[in-house]
């Protein structure tokens, strides 16, 4: 906006709220001069730099602003102007002001009735400010002399530039919007070139950065050159805007043509009792509510209008139906609202599932990711949590495959997932899938084509950020029809996702806000580029203590609602669960034990409606009658007595056990080694190395190298008709063989897990957990673990590890001097 005095005082007198007072004029600005080194009162602007030479209204609001301008106008004396460097700022400090500015003398002060006031400033010289003081009345600035220097008065270059610079900017004026015509009336009006070009530098509309360094040229030469060059890119600005309002006009009076013709159409098929036209318009109406991309809507548009122009008696009217309804089914960039309240989403997690803390954790550390970056751009954007509607920030969800045992939870942890952020849940079993088409969909060439499961999915929940549940990802096949964990490189990549390419949409669908969750009983069979763009998350099998608490809190309740009886007729104690899990089960999750409680529920509502007595406490003795006898049994403690015996730790897929190695000498001309038991090679390769490192290191232990020589060994593991294989039974392998060779005794209640090298070394074992648990079932009181197990221990609950007694070894000597009596 152009501004000058006469503009000013009507502004002031016009506005509703204001009333023009006049104080006093102050003396002219030839009289006013400022000297080096002087100390003036400093104003500061938001987004105003004065020049010399030219009058600016000022609107000051605060009052500490107010008292220093009243009282330099009262006592005649100059100020210095400067700019605030963000126009945000409030309350600025020395640190938040340009040191280039201008002393100008104060012409008029207008009272406001907002008790605001109007300050019409002149700019009298550019200054430098040499140092800041802070006061109780506001900022002092002891300022330098920064003189213009003008050019020859008889300058032609200045003077064409001058006018050059009027001339853009009454054509800026011209095509601007909302400008008063006395503003091209007034710049036409100066005559002086100097007073023109600082005139339009404080007038025209460009960035505070841009007029600090319009005032800081050297000369004003340079400052015209340099004010010309910024009109000359508004100009070619405007001209590009009004080019593009052309062609947008020209498209939209198109668009009008198109729109007539196309409702002429529609009439006239109406008319004519054609279908074909309702079914067009209602899915252009559907269209208009759409939120996709103008790539997929230009599609539409072309695939809805050779549907327009396809027989509605044609077998391809139908299917390019059926390709419309699927792309207008599908919600593009429509989500739920996320439920970021992290302490509810902990409750559901904890409610619906017992242990699996690390998975819950993984879960919560998520939603306290999209909570913080929402909060973080509504804080850059400035909106609450209506403006952005709920979906959360632009953040790429992970993709988690949950591993572990059949029947701990995977499954079913999705649905929770899913009630926890309030997401739509979604799930497609993979399992035995072996066709491509089935994730990409078909091309629409083939007769029957559809959209693979993945958008089918998507399209069934009706929004774009479900929680999505892909079961079984380690049993899928392959053929002829191609590899879909190939199609699944794509879906599981959180870089390529939010440009997924069906074949049968023919157009990109975004899944990047889709949770993904895949679950597998094994790793093995997953391709590696696969499990490279997943995030594994191991669910190991429970222990018996998570079992009786899941089967109190969860399974019992539902079993009893399921046969219709309630705790009053059927009370499990904690003792009696625990000999349902340990002599009817063996497993690691708790399907068995779900069904052993449906039938035992049966048992007794069959006594009920015969009208048998049922004691409400189930005892042992009643157990035994209801379930038959115990199908399974566990290894106990069975003592020291024999030499060349040792308990060892052992993890299965059903939870930890503990296990006997034999080792038995006999009198042999030529020594050999037997292994028995259903061993793997890996176990067998450790009974192998034991052997050899206690032939190496014979006497260390005590034992002659004649027995050596004359002995054959045999080594058995229990239990033959059960596979046997891991690493993890070298140590007790080679203390069961120094114990026989030696005829000592090994300690009483100790149980021993971990690999050992040729050269003695003890390496560390997984499945710390489950062993141990299962050394605490058998009576064991002392373990021996390698060194480096530590930090597993510390991860295991402290009511787990009462009663029992760690030993860390690093060398096989050392579980040798402690094992052995």
């Amino acid at each position: 906006m152009i501004y000058n005095l006469q503009d000013a005082l009507a502004a002031a007198s016009d506005a509703e709220d204001a009333q023009f007072i006049p104080i006093l004029d102050g003396q002219d600005s030839n009289e006013m001069k400022v000297q080096q080194n002087d100390i003036l009162g400093v104003l500061p602007l938001k987004n105003m730099v004065l020049f010399p030479g030219v009058l600016l209204p000022v609107n000051v609001s605060r009052p500490k602003i107010q008292k220093l301008v009243k009282s330099a106008f009262e006592n005649e004396k100059p100020i210095a102007v400067l700019c605030q460097h963000e126009k945000e700022t409030e309350d600025p400090k020395c640190e938040d002001l340009y040191t280039l500015g201008t002393a100008a003398r104060i012409v008029r002060v207008l009272n406001m009735l907002d008790q605001s006031l109007v300050v019409l400033l002149e700019g009298v010289d550019r200054i430098k400010v040499e140092e800041f003081t802070t006061t109780r009345t506001g900022i002092k600035a002891r300022v330098s002399i920064y003189p213009e220097v003008f050019p020859a008065k008889n300058d032609k270059e200045f003077v064409a530039i001058a006018s050059n610079i009027r001339d853009q900017a009454l054509q800026i004026l011209k095509g601007a919007d909302n400008v008063a015509p006395e503003a091209s009336l007034t710049l036409r009006s100066i005559d002086n070139p100097p007073t023109l070009v600082n005139y339009v530098c404080v007038n025209f509309g460009m960035s505070i950065a841009e007029k600090q360094e319009l005032l800081g040229t050297e000369t004003l030469s340079d400052r015209a050159l340099r004010l010309l060059e910024i009109l000359n890119k508004e100009v070619e600005m405007i001209k590009m805007k009004q080019d593009i309002q052309s062609k947008t006009k020209e498209e939209i009076d198109k668009e009008q043509r198109q729109y007539y013709l196309h409702h002429q159409l529609e009439t006239i098929q109406k008319e004519l009792g054609d279908t074909g036209a309702q079914v067009v318009a209602e899915m252009r109406k559907r269209a208009e509510s759409k939120h996709w991309s103008d790539a997929v809507a230009k599609i539409f548009d072309k695939e809805l209008e050779k549907l327009q122009h396809t027989p509605s008696h044609s077998p391809d009217y139908s299917i390019q139906q059926n390709y419309l309804d699927t792309l207008l089914d599908l919600p593009w960039n429509e989500y739920s609202e996320d439920n970021f309240d992290i302490k509810n989403a902990r409750q559901v997690l904890d409610r619906e599932h017992y242990g699996i803390d690390k998975v819950k954790e993984r879960i919560i550390e998520h939603l306290a990711v999209l909570r913080q970056l929402q909060r973080k751009q509504q804080e850059v954007l400035g909106a609450d949590e209506e403006a952005t509607n709920g979906v959360g920030p632009a953040v790429k969800a992970p993709i988690l495959c949950l591993y572990g045992p059949p029947g701990v939870g995977k499954t079913s942890l999705g649905k929770s997932i899913a009630e926890a952020l309030g997401r739509k849940y979604a799930r497609i079993s993979l399992g035995g899938l072996h066709d491509e088409a089935e994730i990409r969909g078909h091309r629409r060439t083939y007769i029957g084509a559809m959209p693979g499961r993945i958008i089918e999915n998507i399209r069934k929940v009706k929004t774009s950020n479900p929680v999505f549940v892909l079961d079984e990802i380690d049993k899928i096949g392959a053929d002829y029809k191609g590899d879909p964990t190939h199609a699944l490189l794509e879906v599981l990549d959180p870089e390529q996702n939010n440009t997924f390419h069906d074949n049968y949409l023919d157009v990109d669908y975004d899944l990047s806000k889709v949770l993904f969750i895949a679950t597998a009983n094994s790793l093995d069979s997953i391709p590696r580029p696969l499990l490279d763009r997943m995030e594994l998350i191991e669910m190991t099998g429970y222990t018996q203590e998570e079992k009786i608490e899941i089967a109190k809190r969860h399974l019992i309740r539902k079993q009893q609602e399921n046969h219709g009886i309630n705790d009053a007729q059927m009370h499990l104690s904690d003792d009696i669960i625990r000999h349902l899990i340990d002599d009817y089960t063996r497993e690691s999750g708790v399907r068995s034990l779900d069904r052993q409680l449906a039938a035992l529920c049966r048992k007794i509502v069959t006594r009920i409606a015969m009208e048998e007595h049922v004691e409400p406490t189930l005892s042992l003795p009643e157990l035994r009658t209801y379930l038959g006898q115990p199908r399974f049994s566990r290894d106990m403690y069975e003592g020291n007595n024999y030499i060349g015996v040792v308990t060892g730790l052992a993890w299965t897929a059903v939870g930890g056990e503990i296990l006997f190695i034999e080792a038995s000498l006999s009198p042999s001309k030529t020594p050999t080694l037997t292994l028995t038991g259903n061993l793997g090679d890996v176990m067998k390769e450790s009974a192998t190395l034991a052997l050899g490192y206690i032939k190496a290191h014979a006497a260390e232990y005590g034992i002659k190298q004649k027995d050596l020589d004359t002995h054959s060994v045999h080594i058995h593991v229990p239990e033959g008709a059960v596979p046997k294989d891991g690493p993890s039974a070298g140590i007790t392998i080679t203390t069961a063989l120094v114990s026989a060779f030696s005829g000592r005794k090994v300690r009483e209640r100790i149980a021993m897990t971990g690999e050992m090298t040729l050269r003695g070394k003890v390496l560390p074992i997984g499945g710390v957990k489950e062993k141990i648990l299962a050394a605490k079932r058998a009576g064991i009181t002392d373990i021996i673990l390698c060194n480096d197990n530590r930090k597993d221990i510390a991860d295991i609950a402290e009511s787990y590890l009462t009663g029992l007694t760690f030993h860390y070894v690093r060398d096989i000597k050392e579980v040798i001097d402690f094992a052995i009596l």
